[in-house]
């Protein structure tokens, strides 16, 4: 199947959602979530059934490979207190040495460079920090903090006093429970603004009965950030752009994954930033799947031909996001729309918190692999 002209125009990837399908809160236990799959019903026809995430236990077969994003979300939401006195907000995103951050602001108008504010935390000593340059790119600014805080890791620890998890703002409830649940049960290497949210359907029992069952598992990460979640702008999509992301892909996993394809396993991505970590190491590589760290922009849409990833756990996407361009490379964007319209009509739950959508390697377009 070619993609076809509409594939690339934003306006195409729209739907209508009702809020009350918006997931506020997750399902426990986590692998109670319910699972659209998409399989082949013949060469020319996808059907649906509809199930639950612990039911990958019999959709997985011995053999395959499950490579999850490791990636710790940071409490990378950060309140200051403006020099009038006011309140202002920042959001964290990525290092960019010595101890300055890019981050997204608001109110914009009222942080500029060189203004200083205050990180404020009850019962806790402010600490002063800087504006010190506009990012034309992002419209955030960079931000000085004080020079020990220059990676991800050595931050950590600061977010953790003073910062908020950064929960997306079409979910409102915002209390402790978001600091564990927002968080996959495998997350270890800190980074994230968003999390990975495929992979918060797996709980502990799952991931053990799956290996019990012969099902290998492998660890990349991704720290998600702005190249995936912020909303698309132009509606020309021909020569989209995202924000790049760091990626590590590790030896151990570049060895797993010939492993399962030698034994005739089948590499199951959780989520669309798995698939970009492999998919980017693979372009990386030269047209083999090699280890890789550094930052990644890939994009992904319709005629994308997929060199490493054979089937997909993703959740329902927001509208005009580049996750839709993802998972419609998958299986084509009127397929997918239509699987979105019957997901939204059996009343799925939708976007970080909601449920899942299992797309089967013999579901993937012919057209969509490589080899």
């Amino acid at each position: 199947m070619l993609s076809e002209s509409r594939d690339f125009l934003l306006s195409s990837y729209d739907y209508e959602l009702s809020n009350q399908l918006i997931a506020q809160e997750p399902i426990e236990p986590r692998h109670e979530a319910r699972m659209m799959v998409v399989s082949r019903q013949s060469e020319d026809s996808l059907e649906i059934s509809h199930s639950k995430v612990w039911d990958l236990t019999t959709e997985l077969k011995e053999g395959d490979l499950l490579v999850m994003n490791d990636t710790r979300v940071l409490r990378a939401r950060l309140k200051v207190r403006l020099k009038n006195g006011g309140l202002g907000e920042l959001l964290l995103l990525e290092p960019k040495g010595d101890g300055k951050w890019l981050c997204l602001v608001k109110p914009g108008k009222k942080m500029r460079p060189g203004d200083c504010f205050l990180l404020e935390a009850g019962g806790k000593q402010s600490l002063s920090l800087t504006i010190v340059d506009r990012d034309v790119k992002t419209g955030g600014r960079i931000v000085q903090f004080p020079k020990c805080f220059s990676d991800r890791e050595k931050i950590e620890h600061c977010l953790d006093l003073y910062g908020e998890m950064p929960v997306p703002p079409y979910i409102h409830r915002h209390d402790s429970s978001n600091d564990q649940r927002y968080q996959t049960r495998y997350a270890s290497r800190p980074g994230a603004v968003a999390a990975p949210t495929a992979g918060l359907h797996f709980s502990d029992d799952l991931l053990d009965d799956l290996a019990k069952r012969g099902v290998e598992q492998a660890r990349v990460t991704l720290h998600v950030g702005l190249g995936t979640f912020r909303p698309l702008e132009e509606e020309n999509l021909e020569n989209l752009q995202l924000h790049s992301e760091w990626v590590e892909v590790k030896p151990e996993v570049v060895s797993a994954c010939q492993a399962c394809q030698l034994r005739g396993g089948r590499i199951i991505a959780i989520g669309t930033t798995t698939v970009r970590s492999l998919e980017a190491s693979f372009i990386a590589g030269g047209g083999s799947l090699k280890p890789f760290k550094g930052t990644v922009d890939l994009v992904i849409k319709p005629g994308y031909k997929f060199g490493v990833v054979d089937g997909l756990l993703t959740n329902f996407h927001l509208p005009k996001s580049s996750l839709l361009l993802l998972v419609s490379a998958f299986i084509g964007r009127q397929k997918l729309l239509e699987f979105y319209q019957e997901a939204i009509e059996r009343k799925y739950r939708f976007f970080s918190y909601g449920d899942a959508m299992f797309i089967s390697p013999d579901a993937v377009l012919p057209s969509a692999r490589l080899y």
